[in-house]
């Protein structure tokens, strides 16, 4: 799946769990970084790239809850958290997911386990990478679908807005003049009716329209879609 080892990080203040995890992950596959504390695990998310974190929540100052939390604020706000939990009250192990955890695991644990659970999220998430899906901040569209969605909540798409997304979609990276995008109304439209379009749907997709980090205007020239990732 991966032409490369898929790297980890587990931050965990027990430095004998954190050893074996380390070896074990190591033996099965996987580039591995370990980390006491979360302000040292920052201090690797800062230098590194990786594909999944394993936290544990209760730790010294800040806790796993609160560092996947920072995580999802951050630039690396994709990244796959895993939770190590000692409490296996019901109320924590949601709170874990309602912060952005991707999945949870109440100590102690099988090692194997843990495996099992890496590798399912890990397939998961290059399955979504491998999709036609664009992801713009809070916002995703689905183009086989025709679904747009901000946090999982579909956002009704008129016709127009849906043939501008999808011809934004197939030129990504490419920069459409208003006579480009008119072509693909369902009634040839005017250079003013384009931009009263791209405005409607800006406000759909941008978190200020007023500023729009993906559907931007270049001068002179017309509008480009620049996602994410897709």
């Amino acid at each position: 799946m991966y032409e490369e080892k898929p790297h980890l990080l587990i931050v965990d203040d027990d430095a004998r769990l954190r050893s074996l995890l380390y070896k074990f992950l190591t033996e099965n596959g996987f580039h591995v970084s370990t980390a006491d504390e979360a302000n040292h695990a920052w201090e690797l998310l800062e230098k590194f790239d990786f594909d999944l974190a394993v936290l544990d929540v209760m730790m010294p100052g800040e806790s796993g809850f609160d560092l996947t939390k920072r995580i999802r604020a951050s630039q690396n706000q994709d990244l796959p958290v895993l939770l190590l939990t000692a409490m296996g009250e019901v109320d924590n192990r949601i709170d874990g997911l309602t912060f952005g955890a991707d999945d949870y695991l109440t100590k102690p644990f099988d090692p194997r386990e843990l495996l099992l659970r890496i590798n399912a999220i890990l397939r998961r998430t290059q399955q979504e990478l491998s999709s036609d899906t664009l992801y713009m901040g809070d916002v995703t569209f689905d183009p086989t679908r025709n679904q747009l969605d901000r946090k999982g909540s579909p956002i009704a798409l008129t016709a127009a807005e849906s043939s501008l997304l999808h011809f934004f979609t197939n030129h990504l990276g490419k920069i459409l003049s208003r006579e480009d995008l008119a072509e693909v109304l369902p009634r040839k439209a005017h250079a003013r009716t384009i931009d009263v379009q791209v405005t409607r749907l800006r406000r759909k997709i941008e978190d200020n329209p007023k500023l729009p980090r993906y559907l931007q205007t270049i001068r002179g020239q017309g509008y480009i879609l620049k996602p994410d990732r897709c």
